[in-house]
């Protein structure tokens, strides 16, 4: 999908779709905005979705590897379609995703620098062939879980804790024990170690093939970008846990001395799941208002009109209007 508009400022934004959802699933959060502020805007379906994306090539591993080549391709055809349509190149490309689209965001800009300016990345999954990733916490979770829900059980508490999940965001765990762990491990499971025929709570990364790590391998990051990223995440992420997740893809920034181009927004109370604030308002914050604000920090980094805010854990304010507001200053 490829969206023009009327009064074009000039730039094209290319969008990394969450989870295994459509080219659609950014038009409310990110397309329509950048759109009303001038950008040309891009989406693919990364060749395959649904739940069963992991049916779609020959390997373990091949339907994610095919994520990155489809947005890589992606952004070739829509910098060449706006070139048609305008009569002039782009003058900016940036890339931008949420989740699994967050990861799409980090692996373009690390394997692909050439084709953008600059991305931000909304709380993306971090893989890497010896942990942490969510093979190491998912498991741990959905077989802790049940007795720590049913009894209060201090030792199962703590290997939650221990696997990476936040404390304070057990209040969020009943939900996401019912909708997303369960799931998220069973279908990259399959992904890449479909010869697993056990229990998924009972899963060992740790103790698999050699060949499973390899997998996982083909998709993993480094750290090394090579143009300026920006990270929003929240907290309390009861899905891709912060400290798993973006604390971590922090330090291998800094490891690949990359860190003064690379900004890192720790969301105070923010979760994976901004609809979720309706039922927590005095709990939780969204973090849309935030990514806003970082994209808008980005735009001016790179036109050199501001530097933008220090990295820093950004607090919910006791008071105002976070539905619509963010300042990523602290």
């Amino acid at each position: 999908m490829i969206r023009l508009p009327e009064r074009w400022n000039g730039g094209l934004v290319v969008g990394g779709t969450p989870g295994n959802r459509r080219q659609y699933s950014l038009d409310r959060a990110v397309s329509d905005w950048v759109l009303g502020h001038g950008y040309a805007f891009a989406a693919t379906d990364k060749g395959n979705t649904g739940s069963g994306f992991y049916e779609d090539g020959t390997g373990p591993g091949d339907a994610v590897v095919e994520w990155n080549d489809r947005v890589t391709q992606l952004t070739r055809a829509a910098r060449a379609a706006v070139t048609t349509y305008y009569g002039r190149r782009p003058a900016r490309t940036l890339m931008t995703g949420l989740s699994n689209g967050g990861y799409l965001v980090r692996w373009q800009l690390e394997n692909h620098p050439e084709l953008y300016d600059g991305g931000v990345d909304w709380e993306g999954t971090l893989w890497r062939p010896d942990g942490p990733n969510l093979f190491t916490y998912l498991p741990v979770a959905l077989r802790e879980y049940p007795l720590y829900a049913a009894t209060g059980d201090t030792e199962a508490h703590a290997a939650m804790l221990r696997a990476g999940l936040a404390a304070g965001s057990e209040f969020l765990w009943p939900y996401h024990y019912a909708v997303y762990w369960g799931l998220t491990q069973r279908i990259y499971r399959e992904e890449f170690d479909p010869g697993y025929t056990g229990d998924d709570a009972d899963y060992d990364y740790a103790s698999r093939p050699e060949a499973v790590h390899d997998a996982v391998a083909r998709v993993s990051l480094t750290g090394r970008i090579g143009k300026p990223l920006f990270t929003v995440h929240g907290t309390l992420d009861s899905l891709l846990p912060i400290a798993t997740d973006s604390d971590l893809y922090a330090r291998m920034v800094d490891e690949q001395h990359r860190g003064a181009m690379f900004r890192y927004y720790r969301i105070g109370d923010g979760n994976h799941v901004d609809g979720l604030y309706d039922t927590y308002p005095d709990r939780l914050r969204p973090i849309l208002p935030c990514y806003r604000t970082a994209f808008t920090a980005m735009e001016g980094w790179l036109d050199h009109r501001a530097a933008p805010p220090p990295s820093t854990t950004v607090p919910r304010p006791a008071s105002g209007d976070v539905v619509n507001s963010c300042s990523l200053s602290g």
